[in-house]
Parts: structure tokens; sequence; C-alpha cells
């Protein structure tokens, strides 16, 4: 019997190695298609997703859960880049669907257009999904309210996505910048190496935290990151993290 349980454990890890990486050409591609928004292509420019998710490790197949998706701008990158034999995560909680158009906005992305997509609408300390079972996670701009507002919240919230994580599974941050000692709740930010001293205390390894893809070295973050100065391109981090 353990031979048996050994050999299946092997072939699925062989199964799982063979999955293809993402073709940056394709996916530049696919979120130059004409379904989508004006608005949503102009988010690329400074958000980069080919090049992150290339970065991160992304590949064609994979479960991947956005957290804290918002309208779903990343849901949609991860749908394309996952393809039809990928599946994407849209996790909102109940209460920030019901805030101004939120839900409205996000039925208009996923229903009909987005095939491989579950909504997820819980929140995210009780996601709902089966333990081992995501291969890919992330959540963007988010992570600095959480953690401004309550430490304690953000383990939880770190702890939830490492539940659900497959080992080896990679669960990314990306976040505005901050400055250690800022006023960084009214700034909308946090300090990359307090983003990474949480992920540790919850368990996660530190893959890579020094990418400089997202780097914007003009913004000395002492700004809003909502400022018009900024224009909606501030210094950003990315954490890749493992379970």
């Amino acid at each position: 019997m353990k031979s048996l349980l050994s050999l299946v454990a092997v072939t699925a890890m062989l199964v799982g190695s063979q999955a293809m990486a993402i073709d940056p050409a394709k996916l530049t591609q696919a979120l130059a298609s004409p379904d989508r928004s004006a608005e949503d292509k102009e988010l690329d420019m400074n958000r980069k997703p080919v090049q992150v998710l290339t970065f991160l490790g992304l590949k064609e197949g994979m479960s991947a859960l956005d957290l804290v998706a918002g309208g779903g701008w990343y849901t949609e990158v991860l749908s394309r880049a996952v393809g039809p034999n990928g599946k994407v995560y849209m996790q909102n909680s109940p209460a920030s669907l019901s805030r101004g158009t939120t839900e409205q906005t996000v039925s208009a992305r996923v229903n009909g257009r987005l095939t491989n997509v579950v909504r997820v609408n819980r929140d995210m300390n009780d996601l709902g999904l089966a333990p081992d079972s995501i291969d890919f996670a992330i959540t963007n701009l988010n992570f600095h309210d959480l953690y401004n507002s309550n430490p304690a919240n953000a383990r939880a919230m770190l702890e939830a996505v490492k539940t659900v994580l497959k080992p080896g599974g990679v669960f990314a941050i990306i976040d505005h910048a901050g400055n250690v000692g800022a006023d960084n709740a009214s700034l909308h930010r946090v300090p990359k190496s307090l983003v990474v001293v949480a992920a540790r205390e919850a368990g996660f390894t530190i893959v890579d935290a020094g990418s400089a893809i997202l780097s914007v070295p003009s913004d000395d973050h002492t700004l809003p990151q909502s400022a018009p100065e900024l224009n909606r391109n501030t210094d950003r981090f990315i954490v890749k993290l493992t379970k």
C-alpha cells in the first residue's frame, strides 16, 4: 500500500511539473482583446501583469485565487492567463460587494464572459475552499489597509491563504511601498519589511522580495497613494511567498 501511495504522489508531482508556463506573447495578445475595457488596458501600463505573472511563475491550467478582488481587474487577467483548463476563484466579502457599484461591476465583468471564474463571496478569513487545493494566490494593493487597521486580522488572512494553498503553492502580495515610522495608515501604504515579517510569522517561506518590476524611484513614499501627482503609479513591491 505504501508503494502504491508513493507512486500516486510521484505521478501527481510529475503531472504538476508538466503544466505549461504562461506564454508572455500569448497573454499580451489576450489582454489586447477588444472585449476588455479601455480602463482595464490603461491599468495594464502601470501594473505590468504579463511581467508580474511571468516573474511569479503562474502556469496555464492552474487554480488561482484573487484575494480581495474588488472590481476584478486581476481576476480577468488571471482568467486569461490560466486558460480554459484553469480556474480562478474571485474573493470579495459580502460587505465589500454591497458598497457602491461593486456588485454590478463584478457581475458585468464575470457573468457570460469569464467562464473559468468562480465567485467566492465570503470573508477572507473564511474562504470555504478545500485545504491544499489552490496553486496560486495573489492580493493586489490590499494588504496595507488590513495590516494598518489590525495586524491580527492580517495574520489571520495570511494563515487562511496558507491553509488553502497546496504545498509549494505561491502567494504574491503586491502593495504600495511605505517608509518605516511614517503614518502609513493615512498614506495607504505599508513598508515591505513589515509584510515580510508578517508572512514569516504566519509560516510562509519568502521566495523573492526584491523584484523591481513595479519600482518607481521617483515616488519617495511620502504622498498618499491616491495623490494626483503620482498618476496612479506608485512605487510598489512584490513579495513572493510559498507554502
